[in-house]
C-alpha cells in the first residue's frame, strides 16, 4: 500500500530553525537533554537491545486470523519509525514504539488478559514502522513504560489546572491544542471522527476543565470568576 501523503505529511516535517541567539541555546540544552535521556532509556529499550527482540518471523500461513484483518495503522505505510518517533517525542512524552505497543494491548485484550506473545511475534505485521519482533517481555516493558509516563504526565497537567497557574481562557487554548494532538494520532490509527463527534467532544472537555478549575480554586480558598458571564464567586 502506498503512502498516504495526508496522514504522514505531519511527521516528515523537520524541526523550523531558531531565529534568536537564545532560541537557539535553549534548543542545544534541550537537545543535550533529550539525547542524555535517550542514551539512558536505551539500556533497558527492548526496540535497541539485541536480547529483547527476535528478528524471525511467522510463516504466512501461520498468522493468526485477527492479526492478517488488523487495520490500524495503514495509513502508516511506507512511514519511518524514525520519523515518527521524533514527531512524538516533540509533541508528547511517549516513543514510537510505546505508542504502537499501547494501541496494541488495548486491541489485543481479551478476559484473561493482555496476548503480548501474540503481539510481540507479529509486530511488524501490526504496525508499518516497526521493524522488529518482540518478545512478551519486551511488549510488557513498553507498556509499563507508557502507563508509567501516562500517570506522570496526569499527574502534572492536573496540578497545573488545579494550581491556579493558567487562566480558563488559556486553560481552552491549551486544551484545543493538546485535543487537536490526540486527535491527529487517533486519525492515523484509523479511527475516523465526524466533525459532530470532535466538536461534542471538545465541548465536553472544556466544561470539565472550568470545573476542575472552579473546585481547585475553592479548595484553595480563591474568588471564582465565571468565564460566561463574569461573575465573582465567593468560595
Amino acid at each position: 500500500m502506498s503512502e498516504d501523503p495526508a496522514a504522514t505529511a505531519e511527521f516528515d516535517e523537520e524541526p523550523s530553525t531558531s531565529e534568536t541567539d537564545d532560541s537557539a541555546a535553549e534548543e542545544t540544552a534541550d537537545s543535550v537533554a533529550k539525547e542524555a535521556d535517550d542514551s539512558a532509556a536505551q539500556a533497558g529499550d527492548p526496540a535497541t537491545a539485541g536480547d529483547e527482540t527476535e528478528t524471525t518471523q511467522q510463516p504466512a500461513g501461520d498468522v493468526p486470523e485477527d492479526v492478517r484483518k488488523y487495520e490500524r495503522f495503514k495509513k502508516m505505510d511506507g512511514a519511518q519509525y524514525d520519523r515518527v518517533n521524533s514527531f512524538l517525542r516533540d509533541r508528547t512524552y511517549i516513543t514510537a514504539r510505546e505508542w504502537a505497543i499501547a494501541r496494541l494491548c488495548a486491541d489485543f485484550r481479551t478476559e484473561t488478559g493482555v496476548e503480548m506473545t501474540k503481539i510481540g511475534k507479529n509486530l511488524p505485521r501490526l504496525v508499518p514502522f516497526m521493524t522488529d519482533t518482540y518478545t512478551p517481555q519486551a511488549v510488557n516493558q513498553a507498556r509499563s513504560s507508557f502507563e508509567g509516563k501516562i500517570k506522570q504526565s496526569g499527574a502534572t497537567f492536573l496540578y497545573g489546572a488545579m494550581c491556579g497557574f493558567f487562566t480558563a481562557e488559556e486553560l481552552d487554548e491549551m486544551m484545543y491544542e493538546v485535543t487537536e494532538i490526540a486527535k491527529f494520532l487517533l486519525e492515523v490509527e484509523g479511527v475516523d471522527l465526524s466533525v459532530e463527534d470532535e466538536l461534542e467532544a471538545e465541548d465536553r472537555i472544556s466544561r470539565v476543565m472550568r470545573e476542575v478549575r472552579e473546585e481547585s480554586a475553592q479548595l484553595r480558598g480563591e474568588e471564582v470568576e465565571c468565564p460566561e458571564c463574569g461573575h465573582v464567586h465567593e468560595p
